[in-house]
């Protein structure tokens, strides 16, 4: 089994809400997230097309979408609507699409942003791509906490 850190090729996180998708992706080595314009919603036939369009410009080789389960641990509607949508964009790009545990990535990314003195007004469409930088990011530490050779004795 190889170390999911040795795969090759970018990541892109999705934060998925119902009028916007907030956008990071990492680096070509998984170390760095770096947030994206975030993704207006207009129908789901097209924004599974300009995902697609980003993913093979980008030369993206998987895609995390957050599943917002809930805080007791159970998934509910929006994680069904989460794993749908992401068995669509991955027959739609042709990519490993892995749900992530979002749970309070928004949260975090309201509370990030109200310290930096970004008004309420103006949070919107910075909070859902913070979001989407947390999210990477904790995949990406995940990724540096599981050695290398895991997985081959088992």
């Amino acid at each position: 089994m190889t170390h999911p850190r040795a795969a090759q090729g970018r990541i892109l996180a999705l934060d998925l809400g119902a009028r916007r998708i907030g956008l990071a992706i990492s680096d070509e080595s998984r170390i760095i997230a770096q947030g994206l314009e975030t993704l207006e919603r207009t129908s789901e036939r097209e924004d599974l097309a300009r995902l697609a369009r980003l993913v093979s410009d980008r030369g993206v080789s998987l895609i995390l979408v957050g599943n917002p389960i809930r805080l007791d641990g159970e998934e509910g509607r929006r994680s069904e609507w989460a794993r749908a949508f992401s068995r669509k964009l991955a027959a739609r790009t042709g990519r490993e699409v892995r749900l992530w545990d979002e749970r309070l990535t928004t949260v975090e990314a309201q509370r990030v942003l109200a310290a930096g003195g970004l008004s309420r007004q103006k949070r919107g469409r910075a909070v859902d791509r913070l979001a989407a930088v947390i999210l990477l990011e904790s995949y990406l530490a995940s990724l540096t906490a599981q050695p290398p050779w895991k997985g081959a004795l088992e």
